[in-house]
């Protein structure tokens, strides 16, 4: 088990955690909550031995091996597999020795790491890199690309294979799923519910939380308080403290207006009625849940545009692709005032590409693109949050969006996003992703759009703002197109689904369940080619098996040999010697006359003796190689 006790920690000026106690259970799987700041990923740290206490004791078991995702990675020629492969450092080191082995032509010595190989697994570590990037989004070309190939977020999902791949007893993952489209995120689910070690998880993503986690660590006020249970019953539990204070109640209540008003419209509608279904459950965990987001400091709103057209825009037969190649065929799609949308569809799809389509980024190959005379788009995509100017100040980005807003205008905005007093005046440099996620957020509702398309709009947010977030988009009266691994976000704001599959664009006639029972069917074909794979690799292991078992032999042989020839020594030595000792026993040898006969047979005595041990040493030693052999031989 993981053990703190009555730590002190403060880095710098600031207190961390102050007389903190915390017991961790070897087999938990515990999410770390807390404010921006709290120390989430400082905890990590004082695990991890890279920073030391003040104060306080820390302890685990010595034996139990950490991994760990890493937040950064330098850009390699090496390709995506084998720096996956890295992370497993068992099949590494054995690996590398082999092929030492194998330069200075050394076969006993590869006989015996074969062995060792053969333990770990080896010959599956390959196929299961393959099969954890392949989870993760990567195609198979993708992963003999080198790793400066990709971009910052595909080397965090590298990142995060590395860590998954490594046997550990304490995983250690901070924000796994920032990066990772909704296939990728169901995956990562199902591989952590199998994990058999303790897990330490920092997440904002409150579904993922619930799935996976059976603690809560609340790091709040210098503390770390442990829940039992998931982040539901956390909430609910925080929630008994705060359930008399009128905001929150107001909040819960428009929640749960705008989740009755769906379930009113399509309870009948059999096409809905899933996610009605679905919206009624929402409503009960909403209502449990809310009271625990009275103190957040986010309270903003997407204002509604002043004019709409209707429809905003509409697509007929429209074919979209990059350079003339056709990557989505005959797409039809009209949007409406008040349409909520959620798009679905695994990576390389193409739901990146009808985004460009729709924001008429990426002009028709064919068909037809009108957008409504009112139509205003306010796009969100990741990509923004990495191009935003650094170098001037959040009143900055919106005085040059609209120049003839008063500062009062902007600061009272700004505050609703939590840029308040000083912060809003200063530059953008300092900013974690988290602020500068909230400061493209505030751009786009600045403008007014009466369409939003949101693209991963939750990457870098907190709990806190992700529930504005959803609050400020049901609250929304234009039409909202959304990309998120957030299932939260998406069955709270959202009320249809659109699906990318095979170059195709189609309704999707279900809710996220059955979008994930989906994934599971179409995974299925790709499973039965990873299996044949599989097989492939387990036939040539068994293949490689014989061919050691046969290379084994063939050094046991005249080893057998030496052994048989070294032992026959012995007997004949140890015949000579017992000659000798019968001479001795002649008491006329001792007679002056037989000197030097005595000296010649004590002599003879004396090289036959250390004959003896010299034979009997190899003789040893090559008996206890064959035996190591032959058990190597029984155990393959």
């Amino acid at each position: 088990m993981i053990r703190l006790t009555q730590v002190n920690l403060n880095l710098g000026s600031k207190e961390i955690l102050k007389q903190a106690d915390l017991t961790v259970h070897d087999g938990h799987k515990l999410a770390v909550v807390g404010a921006n700041g709290a120390g989430k990923s400082t905890l990590f740290k004082l695990i991890l031995g890279q920073l030391p206490l003040d104060q306080g004791d820390l302890s685990m078991p010595r034996n139990w091996r950490l991994a760990y995702m890493a937040q950064e990675v330098a850009a390699s020629e090496q390709t995506a597999l084998d720096y996956v492969l890295d992370g497993h450092q068992d099949f590494r080191e054995i690996q590398n020795l082999m092929t030492k082995a194998e330069q200075e032509k050394d076969d006993l010595k590869l006989a015996s790491l074969h062995g060792e190989f053969e333990l770990i697994h080896g010959y599956e570590v390959p196929q299961l890199g393959k099969t954890m990037l392949a989870g993760l989004g990567f195609k198979p070309q993708q992963m003999e690309d080198p790793v400066s190939a990709f971009s910052g977020g595909w080397r965090m999902r590298l990142n995060l294979a590395k860590a998954l791949i490594m046997p550990s007893d304490l995983l250690l993952l901070d924000e796994p799923t920032n990066h990772l489209d909704l296939d990728a995120a169901f995956w990562l689910e199902s591989f952590l519910l199998r994990y058999r070690g303790t897990l330490l998880l920092i997440s904002h993503d409150r579904d993922f939380i619930d799935s996976v986690s059976n603690g809560i660590i609340h790091i709040h006020q210098s503390q770390l308080n442990l829940y039992a249970g998931n982040y539901g019953d956390f909430e609910r539990r925080r929630a008994e403290r705060l359930a008399q204070q009128q905001s929150m109640y107001e909040q819960q209540q428009a929640q749960i207006k705008h989740i009755e008003s769906f379930i009113t419209r399509f309870r009948a509608k059999a096409t809905k009625a899933k996610q009605a279904q679905s919206r009624i459950k929402s409503l009960e965990r909403m209502e449990m849940i809310s009271a625990a987001h009275i103190d957040s400091e986010f309270q903003f709103q997407f204002p509604n545009a002043e004019k709409f057209s209707d429809p905003l825009l509409t697509l007929r037969d429209a074919d979209i692709g990059y350079e003339g190649q056709v990557h989505l065929q005959n797409v039809k799609l009209s949007l409406h005032p008040g349409d909520r949308i959620g798009l679905l569809g695994a990576n390389g799809a193409g739901k990146s590409t009808l985004i460009k389509g729709i924001i008429n980024e990426l002009p028709l190959i064919n068909g037809t693109y009108q957008a409504g005379e009112f139509m205003a788009i306010g796009y969100f995509a990741q990509h923004q949050v990495d191009e935003l100017a650094l170098d001037i100040t959040p009143m900055q980005h919106l005085q040059r969006l609209k120049e003839n807003a008063t500062d009062q205008q902007i600061r009272n905005f700004l505050g609703s996003f939590g840029f308040n007093g000083d912060m809003a005046l200063e530059t953008c440099e300092s900013f974690s992703g988290g602020e500068l996620a909230r400061l493209a957020l505030a751009r786009i509702a600045w403008l007014k759009p009466n369409l939003l398309i949101l693209d991963e709009p939750t990457n870098h947010l907190d709990l806190d703002m992700r529930h504005a977030l959803t609050l400020a988009l049901q609250n929304y009266e234009g039409a909202i197109l959304v990309v998120s691994h957030d299932r939260y976000l998406l069955s709270n704001t959202v009320d249809q689904f659109w699906l990318v599959h095979d170059g195709v664009l189609s309704e999707f006639d279900g809710d996220l369940e059955d979008y994930h029972q989906f994934i599971k069917r179409s995974q299925q074909e790709d499973d039965s080619s990873n299996e044949r794979a599989v097989t492939q690799n387990s036939a040539e292991a068994k293949k490689e098996k014989k061919r050691r078992e046969a290379e084994i032999r063939k050094l046991m042989s005249p080893l057998k040999k030496s052994v048989d020839k070294l032992e026959a020594q012995v007997e004949k030595i140890q015949t000579s010697l017992e000659d000798i000792e019968e001479k001795l026993a002649d008491t006329e040898l001792y007679e002056a006359k037989n000197k030097d006969s005595l000296q010649t047979i004590l002599a003879e005595q004396a090289s036959q003796t250390q004959q003896l041990q010299e034979v009997e040493e190899s003789w040893m030693e090559k008996l206890e190689e064959l035996e190591d052999m032959t058990e190597q031989l029984n155990n393959s």
